[in-house]
């Protein structure tokens, strides 16, 4: 799920590409992102794939797979499986987790499979705004008459996370603005442009809820410094203060045993390339 606002022909100060230079910082805590923070996306995974009937015929690319979460529940429904992900170091427990896939680190600007290669195509939070090319990438490789699903944070208020966003933002401003254009993706029709940009019909636009649950503050903090865009603040504030500001954040939360429980609706498109 990792994503990179920029065209990956594109450069850091010091010439590194964009899209290295994003998975250096989703990989900063990938086993915390991958089993605290990534199960949030189970619900619309399963949502997903029975959309598009996913079984042993089947051929899944998910992009900005993240730690293979996605990718290993197609592989258990039978399906052959590919991904692609910026961070090594996710890259690496998705190989784990599904042992037979074809995964791959790199710029999902740039996919590394021909056309027409795959029956869906997948991305669970990896495609925020300013990713329109990307998409264009992945209805290249997708299969006439087959699917491509996007699924993001949506635009309301049924959003818990909504004010640990904000107050990463808050700490540090570079990064708040960054998180509202990657957010641009919410908006009603942004989505729908992008996929009809990339000549992608629009099946269905819908929601479903992404959950979050742990025992204690010392795990929801890991759970919540794990993302690479929690990387930015964490370089310039240091744990201890981002610590301080991202429990304050999701206070509200807390039960009178200490655990956290939150939920979030996680907007979905689906579209075809039509044969």
């Amino acid at each position: 799920m990792t994503t990179t606002l920029k065209k990956s022909n594109e450069h850091t100060e010091d010439a590194t590409p964009v899209w290295v230079e994003a998975g250096r910082a989703w990989e900063h805590a990938a086993k915390d992102w991958a089993y605290l923070f990534e199960p949030y996306a189970r619900d619309a995974i399963e949502y997903v794939f029975a959309k598009a009937n996913v079984d042993e015929h089947s051929s899944v690319l998910d992009v900005a797979c993240g730690s293979g979460l996605a990718l290993s529940r197609a592989a258990r429904l039978g399906a052959s499986t590919a991904g692609l992900d910026a961070a090594e170091g996710l890259i690496d427990i998705a190989r784990r987790r599904d042992r037979n896939g074809d995964l791959r680190v790199g710029d999902m600007f740039d996919l590394p499979w021909p056309d027409a290669s795959f029956d869906l195509v997948t991305s669970f939070n990896g495609i925020w705004g300013g990713c329109a090319a990307a998409v264009v990438e992945m209805a290249r490789v997708v299969k006439p008459g087959g699917m491509v699903a996007l699924t993001f944070w949506g635009p309301g208020k049924n959003l818990d996370l909504r004010d640990f966003f904000i107050a990463l933002g808050s700490a540090v401003p570079a990064v708040g603005e960054e998180l509202i254009d990657l957010a641009e993706i919410g908006k009603p029709g942004v989505a729908e442009d992008m996929l009809a940009s990339a000549r992608l019909r629009l099946v269905e636009r819908g929601s479903t809820a992404a959950r979050f649950e742990w025992p204690d503050s010392d795990v929801a903090w890991r759970a919540l410094r794990s993302p690479g865009v929690s990387q930015p603040p964490l370089e310039i504030l240091g744990d201890a203060k981002l610590r301080d500001i991202v429990l304050t954040s999701i206070a509200p939360f807390e039960a009178s045993d200490g655990s956290y429980q939150m939920t979030n609706e996680l907007t979905h498109v689906i579209a075809m390339r039509p044969a």
